[in-house]
């Protein structure tokens, strides 16, 4: 348990509320459309140019001439207006705080207080922790509006992810969710648990990959009320099933994706993992982006993807990205395939 004084959800508020007023935490207004996969799957298309400045800006810094820097782990003993708490109190292995650059309202990020590698495998601790605040958001809210978090972990080059401490990052899907601007679209692993847990209660085959998207997932059901094991079995078994499938896909598409180098203890594959209450689902992981440009050939940027594609999430930073992915849907299906495992490759 996470043994905090101050409900979860009035917490991070709070805390959000104060960081936002300086500038510890820059947060950027994103557009807002939904499109569909081939199949009808729903994606929000977020357009963020704010973001797309700030590379600019991180460019021309990385350009400049300066005396070396140390690099600076930001979750290395987090202080001030991002620090949330630690957890549990009593002994506490983890640090809640807030993200930095946050698109969506009151993103927050559970790190471990030792700095672990993100490339490593999670351990129990990390995913019980991280199911506590999943239930935990949910403690004081009423029925017609429960409060839901979504959970995402990134791991390997190929994952989007951007630090090497390890994290998981927390998305309050009320703040996702904006009116008629969302409308038709649900979390995506929300949907898939949902469908998982109906399988489970009425004794039917539960199919570990869903076969509308396309690109490969497995998920399985999370049982109410899990230990910390239980959620590290869950985890290791879909592991397994990813790691099985980079290894067929490398084997039958030579020079497309290799291994990552084990020797240090990393992951030999790059995954994205996502939780709710409910489900636990792994995304194995061949590029960490894609380039586009329109029909004409004219180049556009790069679309990278991390865990939120299990939300059913893709942002933009250019304005002609905006236009392609908003007017053309059909780069959906390349964009998620490229990224992720398709869903059949040549032998199957």
């Amino acid at each position: 348990m996470l043994d905090l004084s101050i409900p979860l959800s009035t917490l991070v508020a709070t805390r959000f509320r104060g960081a936002k007023a300086t500038p510890s935490l820059i947060f950027s207004k994103t557009q807002l459309t939904v499109i569909r996969t081939s199949s009808g799957v729903p994606f929000q298309l977020l357009y963020c140019p704010a973001l797309a400045k700030k590379e600019k800006k991180d460019e021309l810094d990385k350009n400049k001439p300066k005396s070396p820097m140390p690099y600076r782990d930001p979750f290395d003993m987090p202080q001030g207006h991002l620090f949330i708490a630690e957890v549990p109190q009593t002994d506490p292995s983890h640090v809640l705080v807030l993200n930095k650059y946050p698109v969506i309202q009151e993103h927050f990020i559970i790190t471990t207080k030792i700095n672990k590698p993100q490339t490593h495998l999670l351990e129990p601790i990390d995913l019980g922790l991280t199911y506590n605040c999943l239930e935990a958001w949910e403690e004081h809210s009423i029925p017609l509006h429960r409060k839901r978090l979504f959970a995402f972990f990134n791991s390997g080059p190929l994952s989007g992810a951007s630090q090497p401490h390890r994290h998981l990052q927390f998305l309050p899907v009320e703040s996702m969710t904006r009116g008629a601007d969302s409308k038709g679209w649900h979390v995506l692993a929300e949907s898939l648990g949902d469908s998982l847990a109906e399988k489970v209660a009425s004794g039917e085959a539960v199919p570990q990959c869903s076969p509308r998207l396309p690109f490969r997932t497995y998920a399985l059901h999370v049982p109410e009320n899990p230990t910390q094991d239980q959620l590290y079995t869950i985890y290791m078994k879909l592991f397994r099933m990813a790691e099985s499938a980079v290894r067929d896909f490398i084997t039958t598409n030579p020079g497309k994706l290799e291994l990552h180098d084990t020797s240090t203890g990393n992951s030999p594959i790059s995954y994205n993992l996502a939780m709710t209450r409910n489900v636990m689902i792994i995304c194995p992981r061949q590029n960490g982006g894609k380039h586009f440009q329109t029909k004409e050939g004219e180049v556009l940027g790069y679309i990278e993807l991390n865990g939120t594609i299990l939300a059913g999430t893709v942002m933009v930073k250019l304005e002609k990205e905006w236009e392609l992915m908003k007017n053309d849907q059909s780069q959906l299906d390349m964009l998620l395939s490229h990224v992720g495992l398709p869903q059949k490759w040549s032998h199957e």
